[in-house]
């Protein structure tokens, strides 16, 4: 069975909110398995356990979440020993616009090398139902690439 690594980051709440929903909207996949960890929690062996990656992160003062670069920065390099390539896709809870921590995250996915899967989701503002929908289809769709063998 393949598996989807939901890892995210929130101090609000907001992203949180978020990454269950995605992995609600994830779980209708049965031939998927799908695990949400904490950003501060996760570390490579469960991206070494995944065939993808969903990552859930707020915009903090235009860059990406400094407990999603936390993780990203302790898993760069043994990803990279490990030869690791799992598909992506980022989901990122905004206050104002998100265009800068999509860029750095971009940048960095693009060295460990890990293919985007889908274009970035942006949710601006307070999470609503629509924001949550979104996640939901997000998490769904990625699920369902995974387990057709599309990622």
């Amino acid at each position: 069975m393949k598996s989807l690594l939901i890892a995210y980051h929130s101090q609000s709440g907001a992203s949180a909110q978020l990454a269950r929903a995605a992995w609600r909207g994830a779980l209708a996949e049965t031939g998927v398995e799908v695990v949400v960890r904490r950003a501060w929690d996760a570390g490579v062996e469960d991206l070494r356990r995944a065939q993808g990656v969903l990552l859930v992160a707020a915009e903090n003062s235009a860059a990406l979440s400094g407990g999603m670069k936390d993780f990203l920065d302790r898993t760069f390099y043994p990803a990279i020993a490990h030869e690791l390539v799992l598909p992506y896709a980022l989901l990122v809870s905004a206050g104002n616009d998100g265009r800068g921590a999509v860029r750095q995250l971009q940048r960095i996915m693009s060295g460990y090398p890990f293919p985007p899967a889908a274009e970035p989701v942006i949710l601006r503002g307070e999470v609503t139902e629509a924001h949550l929908r979104a996640a939901g289809e997000l998490g769904a769709a990625f699920a369902t690439g995974l387990a057709m063998g599309i990622f």
